[in-house]
Order: C-alpha cells, then structure tokens, then sequence
C-alpha cells in the first residue's frame, strides 16, 4: 500500500510507451514518403469551436492551425495531467517532505544545468540558434520508464521511485521554463480575464466545490484567456491542476459506516425475476444503490478522479497525436552535417551526454556530501545505469522545440528539424546505453519480496 501512488504512475507510463515508439517511426516514414507534403500540408488547416461570433481555437481573432491546436490545446490537457501529479506528488507522495524529494530534485537541477550549458557552449552567439537553449532539458517519463519496466523485478523500488519522481520535477522545470521564457508580448486585458477566472476557481477550492464540470469549463476559458494574453497557454493547464481540490467530499470512514447502513437496509426481496433470469429492481433499492453511487463519487476527490479520468486519453490520444504531428523529420537531404550542424549537435550532446553526466554528477555530490543518501536497495552502479535513462527526451522536448523554432521562417523551420533530428538520435543513444548498463548492473535475479506487487 506504501507504494500505490507510485506503482498506479509507473504503470500508466510503461504501457504507453510502446505505442508512442509505434507511432513516431509511422511518422518518420510518412513524413519522408509520397505523402510527405500531405503529412505536412495537413497540420495548417484550421481548427475552430464557435458560438456566435466566438470562436475557442482562436488567437488573435485568427482560427488555430491544427499544429497550434495540438501544440497549444492538447498539450494544455497533458499539462493540466501533470500538474495533477505534481500536486498530488507535493501532498502526499514523493515531493511531499523534503527527505523524499532532495535527492530528485538535486539530480533534476543537476539534469537541466548541464544541458543548458552544453548548448550554450555548442552553440554559435546566433540569437536564433539559442531560442532552443531549454530543449535539453526534459525527460521522458513514459519512455524511461518504459526502458525501465523492461528489466521487472530486477530493479529495486528505489531506482523506480527515484527515476519517476525526477521526471515529475524535470516536468516542472521545463513548465517554469516555458511560462518564464516563452512568452510573448503581454496583453494585460486578457491576464485580468484569466485572473478573474483564478479567484473564481480559488474561492470553489475554499468552499469545497467538488464538482468536476466547474473546474473543467472554468478552466477551459482561463486557458483561452491566457493564449490571447501572451503567456503561452499551457501554463493554464497546470496553473488550473493546482486549483483543484485534493480533499473529497465524503471522507472514506463516512462512506463505509454510510454504506453499511444502506445495505443494511437493502429489501432484498422487492426485486422480481422472472423464468428467463431478467431482474427488474424496485424503486427503493434503485434509489438506495444511487444514493450509494453518489456516496462513493463524492469519496474520491476531484483531484485523484480526474487524474484517473485523463489518463487513458492523455497516454493513448494526447500523446500519440502530438508525436504524429512533430515527429515527422524530413530526413531528405539529411546528413552528418545536419546532425553536426551547431542546434542538432547541442541537443544531441545535451541529452546523451548532459542529462547523464548533470544527474549524476549532482546526485554524487549530494551524497558524498552528507545530504541526501542513495536511493533505497540502489548502489552506485545500478544508480549510474539508471541515470542514463534521463537523457530519453521526447514530448517536453519536442514541445521545447516547437516553440523555439515553429512559424519564423524558413531558417526556423530548418533548425526545428535539426532539433528534433538531436532529439531522436540523442534518446536513442541515452536509451540504448542505459539498457545495456542497466542489463549489466542490476541483479541477475529478481528482488523478491520489495518488488513483489510491481509490474
């Protein structure tokens, strides 16, 4: 039970990975087939959601594209997700004292610092080139994780929690990233609408509003008035994650002695059934098993019920939709030159060779150091392979990348293909290393009982 918060997020991320591997090679060889110029062409068209005269999937009076629907809607849902995870990680989980959270955290800074410096160093004094400084910068939890679930029981549970609680702090340096440095030109109008909107939502959270829908649709307009208001719009998601409320309405002790006196008072014999087996309840124990269903609805907070509700969309939609839509690299004309150009190699060095050398690197000297301690059942080598694994970048940094590069130009669009092109190569190479060292370093033998209720 200690480990049921960890183990649901371990689980909900290794299961998806193997789908977004699927679709990122789909979208590689669709990209640089007869359809390529489809393939690109169809992420233009225009999206909208009107009523009237107003339009949702609007900036600037101007319709969405579907790549900005994407980018900037769905990735506000994915967001909004993590945001969930994060409070909830603060409150009870591994971010919830400062024991827990140190060690990821030091690796975790140790994980953005590196790679930033590496593209600062790799990279010419070109304004242009270092928009894509943070690109670096994030890990993916649903890939290195995935790598992870491979090896099963042979990984000690401190290695997992340790590897998933940094990619939730990795998440949130790369959330304060894109809300401080990307964006754009502040319409005050529009941030006093999305503040209105916040107190709205502050002062649900204080009288105990649990009803979703409010949160859900509040919501949607706080994310509408912060992409006309220059700060870039999926910062809502996580900003309104933070507004939800993690307390139920019914506590679990109330439900129980509740539902024991409701089917205390079940008439078991008002149902009638006839030869064929069809059961027709009566109205009383209809309106008992409601009430019992509105009980247990109310048990389980907002927060937890609709991080439950979003996790199939977001891993099995959200996150697949996204990768088709940016993972499509023209490799025509592509060569070692590209790779070697400056924002290919910085990205590719950032990830292989930064994320690892800056988490580890922290991580030691934390420990030698007498703060924090190795994770527990973990040893240097294991805690070494492991950190490997940081270096998978892909949907944070994808996103990075998009609004680094995206719609300035044609020397953006060739530096956005440059970055992603680092991206893949340097997630592959982190990923293929941190499996043969994972392979070489941990037990040859499961851990038994520590791991024994672990997929």
């Amino acid at each position: 039970m200690r480990n049921y918060t960890f183990l649901s997020m371990f689980r909900k991320y290794v299961n998806s990975s193997l789908i977004l591997i699927i679709v990122t090679i789909v979208a590689m060889i669709v990209a640089n087939s007869g359809w390529g110029d489809a393939y690109r062409s169809l992420w233009e068209k225009p999206v909208s959601f009107s009523i009237g005269n107003f339009n949702l999937f609007s900036h600037g009076k101007e319709s969405l594209s579907l790549m900005d629907f994407i980018n900037d809607f769905l990735m506000a849902l994915f967001f909004f997700s993590v945001g969930l995870e994060i409070k909830r990680e603060i409150l009870v989980g591994e971010l919830s004292t400062l024991k827990k959270a140190l060690l990821p955290i030091i690796g975790a800074c140790g994980g953005m610092a590196i790679p930033v410096l590496i593209f600062f160093l790799t990279c010419p004094d070109d304004a242009l080139m270092l928009r894509g400084t943070a690109i670096p910068m994030a890990t993916d939890i649903a890939f290195s994780l995935g790598v992870l679930s491979m090896f099963g029981k042979r990984v000690p549970i401190g290695l997992k929690i340790f590897l998933a609680t940094l990619a939730v702090a990795d998440d949130l340096g790369g959330i304060l990233v894109i809300a401080v440095f990307y964006s754009s030109e502040l319409h005050l109008q529009y941030l006093a609408y999305a503040g209105i909107l916040l107190v709205i939502l502050a002062i649900g959270n204080r009288r105990h509003v649990i009803s979703k829908m409010f949160y859900i649709v509040i919501g949607t307009f706080v994310w509408y008035s912060l992409l006309n208001s220059g700060i870039h719009a999926t910062i809502a998601g996580v900003v309104v994650a933070f507004f939800v409320p993690a307390r139920p309405g019914v506590s679990a002790l109330h439900f129980v002695k509740h539902l024991r006196n409701k089917i205390n008072r079940f008439p078991i014999d008002q149902a009638t059934t006839n030869h064929k087996g069809t059961t027709i309840l009566s109205n009383e124990q209809i309106m008992l098993l409601k009430n019992i269903e509105h009980a247990s609805d109310r048990t389980i907070s907002p927060l937890q019920d609709l991080e439950d509700a979003l996790q199939n969309p977001i891993n099995y939609f959200v996150i697949p939709v996204f990768a088709f839509a940016n993972a499509g690299v023209n490799l025509e004309g592509i060569s070692m030159d590209s790779l070697l150009n400056s924002v290919g190699l910085a990205v590719f060095l950032g990830l292989a060779v930064g994320k690892f050398v800056g988490v580890f690197s922290f991580s030691w000297l934390a420990v030698k150091l007498g703060f924090v301690q190795l994770p527990q059942g973990c040893n240097w080598k294991n805690f070494f392979s492991v950190c490997m694994l940081t270096g998978i970048g892909f949907t944070v940094s994808m996103f990075i990348a998009d609004l680094s590069y995206y719609n300035i130009g044609i020397e953006g669009g060739t530096l956005l293909n440059d970055a992603k092109l680092g991206i893949l190569c340097g997630s592959i190479v982190a990923g293929v290393l941190g499996w043969i060292l994972l392979a070489v370093n941990l037990p040859r033998q499961d851990l038994g009982e520590h791991n024994e209720d672990l997929p």
